[in-house]
């Protein structure tokens, strides 16, 4: 009996360091999965609840043909995602104040995303620019902001957030090129659509 106890514990002290290894290899494999190529969204549906009808925004596009105002390129994730960048990249580009976290030292990209690093940082609209009359996630209150033209203090809600950053791109896009008609900010339902 004392030399089968021997044999299994023999087996056991063998088999542990096997197991354990196994375990770190799954693991490892199990972290490098959630670490692995997140894909860019192809469409994603904004302004769920909105009177006028939801927006569906094909980001793939922005994301990856020649959208940016110049017609040159892609459209660069900071221009939307502008929290997804160092405080001294937002710091160029005012009003813009907030990167998150606020010790970020990454810029993002696609490529970024789609490494799957830890550093990708990338938080919802809504995390800040939130509804009215509720408090966002990631902010003590919703970001505001003076007025270029007056001295109002704007609150930037999610709507008034989307509405400023996807109109002024669209305007400039007007401006600068011929090639395009974007949807301009007096056509509502050229984007919502019930």
């Amino acid at each position: 009996m004392n030399r089968r106890f021997a044999l299994l514990a023999g087996l056991f002290l063998i088999g542990l360091p096997v197991c354990a290894s196994v375990l770190a290899i799954g693991s490892r494999s199990t972290r490098a999965a959630s670490q692995e190529a997140r894909k860019l969204p192809d469409v994603i549906v904004l302004a769920k609840d909105a009177r006028l009808g939801q927006v569906s925004f094909n980001h793939a596009n922005h994301a990856t043909k020649n959208y940016s105002i110049s017609g040159t390129g892609p459209i660069a994730c900071v221009e939307c995602h502008h929290t997804a960048q160092p405080a001294s990249e937002v710091a160029k580009h005012p009003p813009l104040k907030t990167a998150w976290p606020a010790d970020r030292t990454t810029t993002l990209t696609a490529d970024l995303l789609s490494s799957g690093g830890d550093s990708v940082g990338l938080i919802a609209c809504r995390s800040c620019h939130a509804r009215p009359g509720t408090t966002p996630v990631n902010w003590p209150e919703i970001p505001t902001l003076k007025h270029e033209d007056s001295a109002a203090i704007l609150t930037l809600t999610n709507q008034l957030a989307f509405h400023r950053n996807c109109a002024n791109c669209h305007e400039e896009v007007a401006k600068h090129r011929q090639d395009v008609k974007a949807p301009g900010p007096q056509k509502c339902t050229q984007c919502h659509k019930k």
